[in-house]
């Protein structure tokens, strides 16, 4: 046995014993399936605060990248879920493949993209972390798929946020001078391509 499964066999075993507990922990759990909770934050801030509209859109879609980028790794690795004996999963999961944890992708990159919007950090990483956690608790990912999606979404999220924060300044120095125009309209309209496909305001 090595040491990713001994790991999990500890967390598959300490706290549980309790059936409302386990239960609770999979209700808990399934609120980021697919990144749901993270995409619901981004559509919510989206919605009420109206200046901020396409920040948020970029933000909300750091999440979704970070979960398509998950899923391409899945289907490349083709990891299997955890099987330890006499101790089965306590949820279900959308399909059989493992490494890395969508959740944690989607969670850390969700938390570290509204965290540079100003939301608060110390709630949002407690949510990430939870999410994360759950799913060893549950003993559907072994710790390195958690880690591993902990460290995808964080990287999604600073580089998508290095990304804007290089055109914003580039932007900046082009919208100074008029015969720039439209080398600044070029950048607006890639700006515009790193957001989700919903529609304008």
């Amino acid at each position: 046995m090595d040491a990713d499964e001994r790991l999990l066999r500890v967390a598959r075993t300490w706290g549980h014993g309790d059936p409302r507990v386990e239960r609770a922990v999979a209700r808990f759990s399934r609120v980021g399936e697919h990144g749901a909770i993270w995409l619901a934050i981004g559509v919510a801030g989206y919605a009420l605060d109206k200046p901020r509209r396409p920040q948020w859109r970029r933000a909300t879609g750091t999440v979704a990248k970070a979960y398509a980028l998950n899923t391409l790794i899945k289907l490349a690795v083709r990891r299997r879920r955890p099987e330890l004996p006499g101790l089965p999963a306590l949820t279900s999961t959308p399909t059989q493949l493992s490494f890395p944890s969508a959740h944690a992708s989607t969670s850390f990159a969700g938390a570290l993209a509204y965290t540079q919007l100003g939301l608060p950090m110390i709630p949002l990483y407690a949510l990430a972390k939870a999410l994360a956690v759950s799913r060893l608790y549950l003993g559907v990912h072994y710790p390195s798929d958690v880690l591993a999606g902990a460290l995808l979404g964080t990287l999604t999220a600073f580089a998508n946020a290095d990304r804007r924060s290089a055109l914003a300044r580039e932007a900046r120095a082009l919208a100074t001078d008029p015969a720039d125009r439209a080398e600044l309209a070029a950048l607006r309209e890639e700006l515009d391509e790193m957001s989700p496909p919903w529609p304008p305001d």
